[in-house]
C-alpha cells in the first residue's frame, strides 16, 4: 500500500508565500507523475500541478508563474511552492501520485492540506 502524507498548509495573507511537501512511503518501485490537485467549497477537484519523473512540468493556466513544483526522486518526494498567493488559491490542496505498487499502477491520494489566503 502507498500512503501520501502531505505538510504545509495554513493560513497566510494574500501576496504571501506558502510551500507544500508530500512525501509517498510504502512498497513502491516506481511513481509517475506527482502532482497537486486543489478543491474550494462547492467544486470540483482540478489540477494545479504535476511532475514527471523526469521532470516534465505541467500547470494549470491560473497558477503559471507563481507556483513551482519540484520533486526529489530518491526521497519520493513532490513540492509545490506558492508565491504571489491570491484569495481564490484558498482550498484544500491534495497530493497525487501514480504509483507501481506489488504488481499495478494505480492513482494514490494524499489526505488533503487546507491552504486559506485572507484579502
Amino acid at each position: 500500500q502507498v500512503r501520501l502524507v502531505e505538510s504545509g498548509g495554513g493560513l497566510v495573507q494574500a501576496g504571501g508565500s506558502l510551500r507544500l511537501s508530500c512525501a509517498a512511503s510504502g512498497i513502491v518501485l516506481g511513481i509517475n507523475p506527482m502532482g497537486w490537485y486543489r478543491q474550494a467549497p462547492g467544486k470540483q477537484r482540478d489540477m494545479v500541478a504535476t511532475i514527471t519523473s523526469g521532470g516534465t512540468t505541467n500547470y494549470a493556466d491560473s497558477v503559471k508563474g507563481r507556483f513551482t513544483i519540484s520533486r526529489d526522486n530518491a526521497m519520493r518526494t513532490v513540492y509545490l511552492q506558492m508565491n504571489s498567493l491570491k484569495p481564490e488559491d484558498t482550498a484544500v490542496y491534495y497530493c497525487y501520485a501514480r504509483a507501481y505498487a506489488v504488481s499495478s499502477w494505480s492513482d494514490y491520494w494524499g489526505q488533503g492540506t487546507q491552504v486559506t489566503v485572507s484579502s
